[in-house]
């Protein structure tokens, strides 16, 4: 398995409009990628932050993530949106 950890600093007035599409892509990608297998999107309460643990099959799950129509609309639409994003890969999930 792959995970994926991603943390996003959104900008003063912008999580009303993030939010949405974040979820929208949650759920597309889990509905729409057979790799993707949990696609968590978490709010830090309080603060404009959003964290994200997804899990997919592989890495090359991912990448089709990465490489899907639905993921390239969602990245250019909150690209203005994000102050700091901050990616973490992970090759081994250990149980």
């Amino acid at each position: 398995m792959y995970a994926v950890t991603v943390t996003f600093r959104i900008k003063p007035g912008q999580m009303d409009a993030f939010l949405p599409l974040m979820l929208a892509n949650a759920r597309t990608s889990l509905a729409e990628e057979p790799g993707c297998l949990q696609f968590d999107t978490c709010r830090t309460p309080g603060e404009d932050v959003i964290f994200l643990y997804e899990i997919y099959t592989d890495r090359a799950a991912f990448d089709a993530h990465l490489a899907s129509a639905h993921f390239k609309a969602f990245d250019a639409e909150v690209a203005a949106m994000v102050e700091d994003k901050q990616v973490a890969l992970f090759e081994e999930v250990l149980r």
